[in-house]
C-alpha cells in the first residue's frame, strides 16, 4: 500500500483489444478529436474541451498527484492495439478514507464513435484489476442515473449502486461504504 504521500504511477496496461497508455501532454492534440462531441457532454455536464484546455488540463494531471499530496491521479488513454485508434480515457483518483485504506474513484469515458462496442467496459476493467495490484481496497463511480452504458460498466466491474447521491449523480461502489474499518 502506498505510503502517506506516495502514490502509484500509471504504467503502460494491456487489455485484450486495447492499450492503455499512461496520460501524457502530447495526448491532447490528438485526444481533442475524439473528445470534441458534445454528446459526450450530456451526462457529465459541460462542453467539449479545446486543444489548450486538454493541454491544460493534462499538465496538471501527468504530476501523478494533487498539488497537497492528499490524492493520487492515474490517467490512460484507450488506444485499440489493432489499428492504433484513439478511443476514449479511463482514470483513477486515489484517496484515503482512513489511515490504512486507499480507495479509488474510477471515471471513463469513450469517444461517441468508439461506444457501444466494449471499449469502457475493457479499459475499465484492466484498470481496476491493475489497482488491485498496488493495494487499492476498494473503487466506487459515479453514474447518472440515466445513463445505463455507465451503470453497465459499474455493474461489469462488481460495483453496486448505494443511497449515496453527489451533484445528481450515483454512487456506486464494489464495496459496502457503510461497513468501512471504524477508525475511517
Amino acid at each position: 500500500m502506498p505510503e502517506k504521500n506516495s502514490w502509484p504511477i500509471a504504467a503502460s496496461l494491456q487489455g485484450e483489444r486495447l492499450q492503455l497508455e499512461p496520460l501524457t501532454i502530447e495526448h491532447a492534440e490528438e485526444a481533442v478529436e475524439i473528445l470534441n462531441d458534445q454528446r459526450l457532454h450530456e451526462w457529465i455536464g459541460g462542453a467539449p474541451p479545446s486543444r489548450e484546455e486538454l493541454e491544460q488540463r493534462y499538465r496538471r494531471q501527468v504530476a501523478g498527484h494533487s498539488p497537497d499530496g492528499r490524492q493520487g491521479w492515474l490517467n490512460w488513454m484507450l488506444r485499440e492495439r489493432a489499428g492504433g485508434q484513439l478511443v476514449g480515457t479511463v482514470q483513477a483518483t486515489l484517496y484515503r478514507p482512513c489511515p490504512d485504506r486507499v480507495e479509488a474513484e474510477l471515471a471513463w469515458v469513450v469517444g461517441h464513435a468508439f461506444q457501444g462496442a466494449g471499449y469502457g467496459k475493457e479499459g475499465a476493467s484492466v484498470m481496476a484489476a491493475w489497482l488491485r495490484t498496488q493495494g487499492i481496497s476498494g473503487c466506487v463511480a459515479h453514474v447518472h442515473p440515466g445513463h445505463g452504458a455507465s451503470a453497465g460498466i459499474a455493474r461489469a466491474l462488481g460495483m453496486k449502486p448505494t443511497d449515496e447521491i453527489h451533484d445528481s449523480e450515483v454512487l456506486w461502489a464494489d464495496f459496502d461504504p457503510r461497513e468501512r474499518p471504524s477508525e475511517c
